[in-house]
């Protein structure tokens, strides 16, 4: 029996294009020989994942099925197709819809089967939508008994996460139940977003899984970035005995064609390679993989070509024009330089050096006559008191007002540079540096900034971000000699204890138990407190992390926890 699995990039409510997409890649997967039995795609591919509150649109949801007839119709004579898609729950109880894989077969729809489990955290949110399925089914195609499984139905085994300290977070395991049931083989549709090690943690819950009830599993990913989720694709395929037998390409389209032994539970497929294959799954190539395809995809799903970011010579706005170089192109990256008084020789001149080894274009706009102007008019009101934070936010709107004023005029879309230290203690200016429509690296801690910026270079055999901006110490340069460590604790300090408190959910006491000085946590947690009605209104963040300051972080802004 053969098995092709269809990595595919979907639009979210692009039903045309999607399902253009899924029958080329069946058509193409029909001229292998032999040709497969079964082609699979991911999770809700038909729509793209996540649709959220489209599914609330009763048109959307005819119009979706509608596109799933007619393309069933066009694969009439080519091979059977599972695809992802919700379908309505005719029950006048529960929710709505049904997240589903439809079995398109002879022109028609022939089966669909429905999800168990469904995520209800971070960026999931299918209660809202779905019902739930009571058992998972079982499909029969030449004689061989598959177990459909969609996306969080396998995530689940209590011998995997309890091993690891983990809670489980259902009552019930459809493998479990599958397995009971006699299957040979289980396929899942899968929508998993990305996350720093996530390719590592999937193949070790896999290959687990398999060789725990000596059943071959196929797993298959959506590819691509939706607003702020990226998907890693890297979909999967294991034999009987938990051995890797298959895997996509990780942030790219593809196709991965398995061979499958039922007798033996035996599956044969290609094993592309993975970036995360080291002894550090953490390590930089996939991050950045992960946040190319995220700046690529938001700006080609939402019809943007060029890019227009701040450059002020620093390390983080280096990396992102670096990143946006990449994604985009260097031709359709635009630079603004805006020196102030305070602004020094050596940063005007490290971001003129970087816009060079790029090749993007610049411009340079002074801000010093804006400054007096705002000085000038504030003067009146401001009389008798003494310059503050208040002239140093001032300095970051007028630049945040010249950037967004070139993307209104040139149809640029601003790319806002600040990381997840800054936006975490709120050291970042609302409606000044924070203007943007999107934010690659605000889930990217500042020392993973640096991780990533001597790894860029150390790859390219080039020093493409200028050492002088990786090695300074950062500063806003918003007044004489500042520095970001006059106000914060030093970064590789401040990035642990953030990482405990948001990745780890550490409380004060909890961090002072591991050492950490209490004056030290105090300070962190209540910037982290009093920032949230920033983060609230800041650009979308490009989720990289367990916990990222975007759709998943769902934190009161007016409230007196204390954390």
């Amino acid at each position: 029996m053969k098995f092709s699995v269809l990595q595919l990039n979907p639009i979210v409510g692009d039903l045309a294009g999607n399902a253009e997409a899924i029958f080329q890649a069946v058509t193409q997967a029909s001229q292998a020989q032999p040709a497969p039995d079964l082609c699979i795609t991911s999770e809700l591919c038909l729509t793209g994942y996540a649709p959220r509150d489209l599914l609330m649109q009763p048109t959307f949801v005819r119009n979706t099925w509608q596109a799933l007839n007619r393309l069933a119709e066009r694969l009439n004579g080519l091979p059977a197709v599972l695809v992802g898609v919700p379908t309505d729950n005719s029950d006048r109880v529960g929710r709505p819809l049904f997240n589903s894989a439809a079995l398109l077969q002879g022109g028609q729809v022939q089966e669909v089967f429905h999800k168990s489990l469904l995520p209800t955290y971070d960026v999931f949110d299918e209660d809202r939508y779905f019902q739930r399925a009571d058992v998972p089914h079982v499909l029969s195609i030449n004689g061989v008994r598959i177990g459909i499984t969609i996306c969080e139905d396998i995530w689940n085994d209590a011998d995997f996460w309890l091993k690891r300290g983990s809670r489980l977070r259902y009552h019930r395991d459809p493998i479990a139940h599958l397995v009971a049931n006699q299957v040979q083989v289980i396929l899942n549709l899968s929508a998993s977003p990305y996350e720093l090690g996530k390719q590592h943690l999937r193949q070790a819950m896999l290959s687990s899984m398999a060789s725990k009830y000596r059943v071959p599993i196929v797993y298959v990913n959506q590819v691509g970035a939706n607003d702020d989720v990226i998907f890693d694709g890297a979909s999967l395929a294991f034999s009987a005995d938990g051995r890797l037998a298959g895997r996509g390409r990780a942030f790219a389209t593809d196709r991965l064609d398995l061979s499958f032994t039922p007798a033996s539970g035996e599956l044969q497929g290609e094993i592309a390679p993975s970036p995360e294959e080291d002894s550090d799954p953490h390590s930089p190539p996939a991050l950045w993989q992960a946040l190319v395809l995220g700046v690529k995809d938001y700006f080609a799903k939402t019809g943007f070509k060029r890019a227009v970011l701040g450059l002020s010579g620093g390390i983080d706005s280096a990396l992102v024009a670096t990143l946006a170089a990449d994604a985009l192109g260097a031709q359709n990256v635009t630079g603004i330089l805006m020196p102030s008084p305070y602004s020094s020789d050596h940063s005007i001149r490290d971001a003129e050096i970087l816009a060079q080894n790029l090749g993007i274009a610049t411009h340079t706009v002074a801000i010093g006559d804006l400054m007096r102007d705002f000085d000038t008019g504030l003067a009146p009101i401001f009389a008798g008191m003494p310059a503050d934070v208040t002239e140093e936010n001032i300095q970051a709107r007028i630049r945040g007002t010249l950037l967004m004023a070139y993307s209104n005029k040139m149809g640029a879309l601003l790319i806002t540079t600040g990381n997840k230290s800054e936006m975490a203690v709120g050291y970042c200016t609302l409606y000044g540096d924070m203007c943007g429509a999107i934010a690659p690296i605000a889930d990217v801690y500042k020392t993973m900034v640096y991780r990533l910026a001597n790894w860029y270079n150390q790859q390219a055999e080039r020093e493409v971000i200028p050492l002088n901006s990786i090695r300074k110490a950062p500063s806003a340069e918003l007044r004489p000699g500042q520095t970001d460590q006059d106000s914060l604790p030093p970064y590789d300090l401040l990035d642990q204890i953030l990482y405990l408190h948001i990745e780890r959910f550490h409380a004060a006491p909890d961090l002072v138990e591991k050492g950490y000085d209490a004056n030290t946590v105090q300070k962190v947690l209540r910037l982290v407190r009093i920032s949230e009605f920033k983060r609230r209104q800041a650009a979308i963040v490009l989720k990289v992390s367990p916990r990222a300051f975007s759709t998943g972080w769902r934190v009161p802004i007016a409230q007196r926890a204390g954390w």
